[in-house]
């Protein structure tokens, strides 16, 4: 017989690690960095297939996030009973610090995010929105300055359509696995996910790179050849 007893813990287990430095501080340090240098360093631990589908973008070029994966998942359904009892839960087990990151079982119809939505969970202290499906209310989730990334925009809500099954659960989008507790960090060039196991020593190799990066543009500035950037460490 297949013994699953392994798979299941892995997947049931909730605990998260503890991390050197509060959440606030991580979240806000990852938003002063570039999702570039930590792609950069996660292969440098052997994780290469982090950063989420190309397809999910911010609605506005200059929004960046950074938070505690809050995870939710749903798929397409008709069924109405009780729906919004338990979109109303999940809004109030909102963790301050995290983002909402929606896995909609590849859903191309309907929206999972919206400007009610937005205003709920900004109270509880959420800092953004990843949404691998739909958002709407543009203009009202714009108004309240408030990070959404996601696949498409549409005037179709959820109910009718589309059904949340669960939340703060294992999560797949793309071929990124996404635990609640992970790091979510979006800018321009797309979303990453970084393993809360190591979140806090991707941090720090990124804000090195940062730092040598401006070492790099200094050098060519004052017109040093490429060799010879590459000669005295750096890269391109």
């Amino acid at each position: 017989m297949m013994d699953l007893d392994k798979l299941k813990a892995e997947r049931d287990q909730l605990t998260l690690c503890d991390l050197p430095i509060s959440e606030k501080e991580i979240c806000d340090r990852y938003e002063n960095v570039f999702t570039a240098a930590v792609n950069d360093v996660l292969r440098e631990f052997c994780f290469l297939h982090q950063a989420l589908p190309s397809g999910i973008a911010a609605l506005r070029d200059d929004m960046r996030v950074a938070g505690i994966a809050f995870t939710i998942k749903g798929s397409k359904n008709l069924t109405l009973q009780s729906e919004m009892q338990h979109r109303a839960e999940m809004l109030e087990a909102i963790r301050e610090d995290s983002v909402c990151v929606w896995d909609t079982s590849g859903d191309d119809e309907s929206t999972q995010w919206g400007g009610i939505m937005t205003m709920a969970s900004k109270r509880r202290g959420c800092r953004g929105a990843v949404v691998d499906g739909g958002a709407r209310d543009i203009d009202e989730i714009l108004d309240q300055n408030f990070p959404v990334f996601c696949k498409y925009k549409s005037s179709n809500g959820m109910l009718g359509r589309f059904r949340m099954i669960g939340y703060q659960m294992p999560i797949m989008i793309g071929n990124v696995f996404i635990n609640p507790g992970d790091i979510i960090f979006g800018d321009r060039d797309g979303v990453i996910v970084v393993p809360r196991k190591i979140a806090y020593e991707v941090l720090l190799k990124a804000e090195y790179i940062k730092e040598n990066e401006e070492e790099i543009r200094n050098m060519i500035l004052e017109g040093l050849t490429p060799t010879q950037v590459v000669e005295k460490g750096g890269y391109f």
